[in-house]
Formats: C-alpha cells, sequence, structure tokens
C-alpha cells in the first residue's frame, strides 16, 4: 500500500511542477519567451525544450519504453546544447505540445510500472535504477527549473506566484523596492567574514 500513496504522491507533484512551468510562459511575447536572461543563455522556452528531452529518456529509454519521436542522443553534447533553446523556426506552441505529448508517455509508464520496476541509465554511475529513483529525479529536475523559471518571469515583468491561484501580478513597484532596499541594507551591514561587504570601508 505505502508503494502505490509513493508511486502517486511523487506523480501528482510532477504532474503539478509541469504546469506551473507552462504556466511561467502566459502573456509573455515570443521575443520574452526565448530571449537569454542569464549570463549562460538561460530562457524559459529552452526551459521547456530541455524538460520535454529529460522526460522523454527518464521514462522512455531508461524502461525500456522509447518515446515514439526523435530525442537527441543522451551522448551527444552538440545535441544536448540545443535543447536549451528555441530556434527560430520551433513556435512555442509546438514546443509546449511535443512537452504535453511527453507527459502522456512518461504518464503512461508511470501508470504501468510498479515503484521497484527496474531500468538502467547508462548515463549515471551506478545505472541500475527502479522507477522510484527516476521519479525522484524528474520531480526534483522539473522543480529546478520552475524555479529558475520563477526568477525569469520575475526579470520580465516582475510577476510572481506559486501558480496561477496564488499568482501576484504586476507589482507595487514602491513596495517592493522599499524591499529590496531593506534587504540590501542588512546585506551590507551584516559582518564580512574576512572580506568587506561593496561600500563599506
Amino acid at each position: 500500500m505505502i508503494d502505490e500513496f509513493a508511486k502517486e504522491y511523487l506523480h501528482g507533484d510532477l504532474r503539478d511542477v509541469r504546469e506551473v512551468l507552462l504556466w511561467k510562459l502566459d502573456g509573455l511575447s515570443e521575443y520574452d519567451v526565448r530571449r537569454p536572461l542569464t549570463s549562460t543563455g538561460t530562457n524559459l522556452l529552452g526551459l521547456v525544450k530541455h524538460l520535454t528531452v529529460t522526460e522523454g529518456r527518464y521514462f522512455g529509454l531508461v524502461f525500456d519504453r522509447p518515446f515514439p519521436e526523435p530525442l537527441p542522443r543522451w551522448d551527444d553534447a552538440e545535441a544536448g546544447d540545443a535543447t536549451m533553446w528555441a530556434t527560430e523556426h520551433e513556435t512555442r506552441q509546438d514546443l509546449i505540445d511535443r512537452y504535453r505529448r511527453v507527459w502522456a508517455h512518461s504518464d503512461a509508464t508511470i501508470t504501468a510500472l510498479a515503484i521497484d520496476a527496474p531500468g538502467h541509465v547508462p548515463w549515471w554511475p551506478r545505472p541500475d535504477v527502479k522507477l522510484f529513483n527516476i521519479l525522484v529525479h524528474v520531480l526534483t529536475e522539473t522543480s529546478r527549473h520552475a524555479g529558475h523559471a520563477d526568477i525569469l518571469r520575475e526579470q520580465l515583468d516582475g510577476a510572481t506566484g506559486f501558480n496561477a491561484r496564488h499568482a501576484h501580478g504586476r507589482p507595487d513597484e514602491a513596495v517592493r523596492e522599499a524591499r529590496r532596499a531593506k534587504i540590501e541594507r542588512a546585506a551590507r551591514a551584516a559582518p564580512s567574514g574576512g572580506g568587506e561587504a561593496p561600500g563599506r570601508t
């Protein structure tokens, strides 16, 4: 009984966080969902594309249930980099639809297999795994990137929130700036631990 509970609990959280990630794209222009927002090029649509490949591999290849559409080889570094951003020829809707098709494939694998079903991850140091390991890994990976998406979206237009029910739209800039200034003052006033804080003499 605990095995089924654990599987459903992890699967439910994965379903939720997938939707949160896609929600972070709502209302943004084509440019804003694609533009690099960090020095390494992290961008919202690239996170969707990356997680499509991640789920396709982990709930497909690992359990000998391959996703029926082409995925880059796991050992092709150049192809792997291309999963982190969208080309001008890839539409937002196509990439979102493909992510949803991967969800359906992953969900079928999760439903069909027991939580202790064996799998094989050739790129892991200890490649023999169970479905439990992969559920935890993919949930962790998706949650991590949903956190990235939170920050990217806040950079773009200030919108925050965990999901559509708890969305915070355009912020009160004066309130937000006062809060930021208070945190900045605390950061500058804190003991430096060996080095001086910026702006202190």
